[in-house]
């Protein structure tokens, strides 16, 4: 039972190893992990925090506000009375004069200050929150130009392998062609310096491959060594030409906080209604002619309306306004534009489609060629350089068709970056 157990337990770490070795990770998987870990997405929560404060702020205007006020003046004058009364003496102000206050106020009615500076508030952060996700999907495309990136070179790899493949399968058929006579050394050495170059090739596309394999796992916050492998993505597209960019939502925020702002340029042109109450020890007190020190105290209700917001009332609303239209117009301008690069990648969808059709023709006339050369060389009618050439120029008909296939794909991807989706 144990000899079983132990067998399973190493059947299943030698899995796992595997798995671990061939690492299959997908374009989905990598935009998740970027928008999961990118340093930007901790904006979203600073923006949060910053609303939370400023909200807390405002409701604690509700409060009642209390301060502390203190004065001692000498003046070089004071009030006296106009008349004098025989056998009286009419007392003076003292010219020194001592006063400390305790002075609280409640507000009422805020003419709605406190609500619209609210409603700014949320507008801003929701703007700063749509800035964020602009900022966010513009790395996508990064994400996306890496991915692809690495699957142009995996297609590369695969053709070079091919390549090396068939000129070894040469190599040695000419060199037990050499044993027997009917072939020359320089056949031969031709064949081992075109090895020699599709292995100086190979060195440089998987050098390449493991520095932009580097620079992806930076995005993605996760180790991805040269064993990992990348998945093709599909190359179905939607054609409905509707247009989902963060952009739109931008737009829409900021229409949003000019909304918010009218409502603040209506509170600040009403009136405000507050209680207040002050309390105080000085000389003079509440009594002016009294020259000792007293206490006192005062309190009742206070209206204040500022007319001077009257006259510049109609301006704002009409900056408000213009700042409105100027928003229409680089949404539109943004829609245009997008529209006409949607039409380009159409376009260019179309021609790789068509340059794919025609990859096929063309490997397989080159396929054609590379077998009646070998022919020709077997028959002694044709020359190593000529043979290698025809090799050479079917590889490169090869390697063209898989750039076309992934430029078709990246071309069907960066259609639904712009779009949207």
């Amino acid at each position: 039972m144990k000899k079983k157990v132990y067998l399973f337990l190493g059947m299943l770490s030698f899995s796992l190893g595997g798995m671990a070795q061939n690492m299959l990770i997908t374009l989905e998987e990598c935009q998740k992990k970027t928008k999961e870990n990118y340093p930007l997405i901790r904006q979203y929560d600073l923006v949060s925090l910053t609303e939370k404060y400023n909200l807390e702020n405002l409701v604690k205007n509700f409060y009642p506000q209390i301060s502390l006020n203190g004065q001692a003046s000498y003046q070089s004058d004071v009030t006296k009375m106009p008349i004098k009364i025989p056998g009286m003496n009419v007392p003076t102000m003292d010219k020194d004069q001592y006063k400390i206050t305790l002075d609280v106020s409640q507000v009422l009615w805020d003419g709605g200050t406190i609500r619209s500076q609210s409603v700014i508030t949320k507008a801003n952060a929701a703007l700063e929150k749509s800035k964020t996700d602009v900022s966010l999907y513009a790395v996508q495309d990064k994400v996306n130009q890496l991915y692809f990136g690495i699957l142009t070179l995996d297609e590369q790899l695969k053709q070079l392998d091919v390549l090396t493949s068939d000129l070894q399968t040469n190599y040695n058929w000419v060199a037990a062609m050499l044993k027997n006579g009917v072939a020359m050394v320089s056949d031969l050495d031709l064949v081992k310096v075109e090895l020699l170059n599709a292995e100086q090739n190979k060195i440089e596309m998987q050098t390449m491959r493991e520095a932009y394999l580097k620079m992806l796992s930076l995005f993605v916050h996760e180790s991805l060594d040269p064993s990992t492998k990348l998945e093709q993505p599909g190359d179905i597209l939607d054609w409905d030409h509707v247009i989902r960019r963060p952009e739109l939502s931008f737009y829409e925020s900021q229409r949003g906080l000019y909304k918010a702002q009218e409502s603040s340029v209506k509170a600040k042109n009403s009136p405000k209604f507050s209680l207040f109450a002050q309390g105080g020890y000085g000389k003079p007190g509440l009594n002016m002619l009294e020259p000792d020190f007293k206490t006192f105290a005062i309190g009742g209700l206070r209206l204040n309306w500022n007319f001077g917001n009257l006259y510049t009332r109609k301006n704002e609303r009409k900056l408000i306004e213009n700042n409105r239209q100027q928003v229409d117009v680089q949404e539109e301008v943004f829609l245009f534009n997008t529209q006409v690069q949607l039409t380009q990648i159409k376009n260019e969808i179309g021609k790789y489609q068509k340059l794919l059709e025609k990859d096929n023709e063309i490997i397989q006339l080159r396929n054609r060629v590379k077998l009646a050369g070998e022919s020709k060389y077997k028959n002694g009618i044709y020359q190593m350089n000529d043979w290698i050439g025809d090799i050479n120029a079917e590889n490169r008909a090869r390697i063209t068709q898989a750039l076309h296939k992934m430029q078709y794909l990246q071309t069907i991807y960066n259609y639904k970056y712009v779009q949207g989706n």
